[in-house]
């Protein structure tokens, strides 16, 4: 693999005018095929990181940068940002009555290609991965996440991963309201995924160690107030199941 990373977050600062600085200078680098992972607690600014690496308009940018392959795309708009192969997996997917899976991933996916697929084509290629993450061929004929359970949203959100082809997946809160065996269908989702594409980044922001129990994590980063205030290995998430949040809030910024 290239030691070129896929994704950099360099002191990155962000927020909303209303409620000022939320991001306090977050440093994460991923290399391709890395899985990172960020946890936090709640109200710590986890999804306020991933909808700044996706240009949501809410927050602002204040300093830093963000880096996708090599390319400054600070200042590119959300649809720019993910024609170069960025993804955001949200942790409350949007409902959109009337437009099929089908249609919309057609859409989707040919904006990230940069021409425009038939509907056989989009149709065959999503028959293939809904074959391989067990998911019935129905859904594709279903409005998207339209009376959708909450582990059919997340399947959903994985089943675009796979077909938009990305090279830096962001999985806010994937694991969000999930049971057990949903949790185990999406991780193994996320892993076939990963296994197609070798080289794309993931970068999973996360709550709770459980899902970490079918993914195995390069890296782990605490993520408290505002800023990574420690970065490891597994043990870092072993710490934290037995320690809790509290034990790292006095820790010093190491990114």
């Amino acid at each position: 693999m290239s030691a070129d990373p896929v994704l950099v977050i360099d002191d990155l600062h962000a927020g909303t005018t209303a409620g000022g600085e939320i991001l306090r200078g977050v440093s994460i680098s991923v290399a391709p095929g890395e899985l990172h992972v960020v946890m936090g607690p709640n109200g710590s600014g986890k999804s306020t990181l991933a909808k700044t690496l996706l240009a949501n308009p809410t927050y602002e940018v204040t300093a830093g940068r963000i880096l996708l392959k090599g390319e400054d795309i600070s200042e590119l708009s959300t649809e720019e940002r993910a024609q170069r192969g960025l993804f955001l997996g949200f942790q409350h997917p949007e409902e959109f009555a009337g437009v099929t899976v089908l249609n919309f991933l057609r859409q989707a996916m040919s904006a990230r290609k940069g021409f425009d697929m038939s509907v056989l084509e989009v149709r065959l290629a999503l028959m293939d991965w809904m074959n391989r993450l067990s998911v019935d061929q129905k859904f594709m004929d279903r409005y998207l996440n339209d009376g959708f359970s909450g582990g059919e949203k997340k399947r959903s959100e994985i089943l675009q991963m796979a077909l938009l082809e990305p090279d830096m997946a962001i999985l806010d809160e994937t694991d969000s309201g999930l049971d057990i065996d949903a949790l185990k269908i999406v991780a193994e989702g996320i892993n076939e995924v990963r296994k197609e594409r070798p080289e794309m980044g993931v970068l999973l922001i996360t709550h709770y160690q459980r899902i970490l129990r079918y993914l195995t994590p390069d890296a782990v980063h605490i993520f408290v107030g505002g800023h990574i205030v420690e970065s490891g290995g597994f043990e870092i998430a072993e710490r934290l199941e037995i320690e809790g949040y509290e034990a790292f809030r006095g820790a010093d910024v190491t990114q």
